[in-house]
């Protein structure tokens, strides 16, 4: 929470908030609570990249925040956190699906070697698809793979149309559960390591 330089709170109250003081203008208050741009920048200055990158994600996503603006905003930031806020607004999309997916696309950009995209289509067996995130020069797709979107017995078969027709057309799947993402980060990124060693490949045009 963020709030007015030299403003007072209690104890208690200061106990139970992660807290952050600065002086804010009229335009970044909103019915008495930060501007979902200040918000944004507020969470890309203190938090965790991978929290920072799907706040930012969310905000785009749902239209609060535009991109050009972030990017602006970020670049007028001095101080602590500034480095990683200017690299929040450079990497965050709208094309983003979810937090979920936000966060194993952070886990990502920590290996260079790797190129993911979200949401980028890729053509396979005649339909265009969407997966979660798409390495093209490796023809590598990382999906996030959530119990909530995938339970029902037509959202697994759908799954499996997918994932088959990706694999017929020389497409590489890897599949990551919350569990693992969220849960179990450093075997992800030990997938995602080795995966950055894998030699490109030829795209097909």
């Amino acid at each position: 929470m963020t709030v007015r330089r030299k403003r007072h709170l209690d104890a208690e109250r200061r106990a139970a908030l992660n807290l952050a003081y600065a002086d804010l203008t009229p335009e970044e208050i909103v019915d008495g609570v930060t501007s979902p741009l200040r918000t944004v920048l507020d969470c890309a200055r203190r938090l965790p990249f991978d929290e920072a990158l799907a706040v930012a994600d969310s905000a785009l996503r749902a239209g609060d925040v535009r991109k050009t603006e972030l990017v602006a905003a970020a670049a007028c930031v001095r101080g602590r956190g500034a480095a990683q806020c200017r690299r929040v607004a450079a990497e965050a999309t709208a094309k983003a699906a979810n937090p979920f997916e936000s966060v194993l696309r952070a886990l990502a950009l920590e290996y260079p070697g790797l190129a993911m995209s979200p949401q980028r289509p890729v053509t396979a067996r005649g339909r265009t698809w969407h997966p979660d995130l798409v390495d093209e020069s490796r023809r590598l797709v990382l999906e996030a793979d959530s119990w909530e979107f995938h339970t029902s017995k037509d959202a697994h078969s759908r799954d499996c149309v997918r994932y088959t027709a990706l694999v017929l057309a020389g497409w590489r799947v890897v599949r990551f559960t919350w569990e693992q993402v969220m849960l179990s980060p450093a075997y992800v990124r030990d997938v995602l390591a080795e995966l950055a060693t894998w030699p490109g490949v030829a795209v097909a045009p």
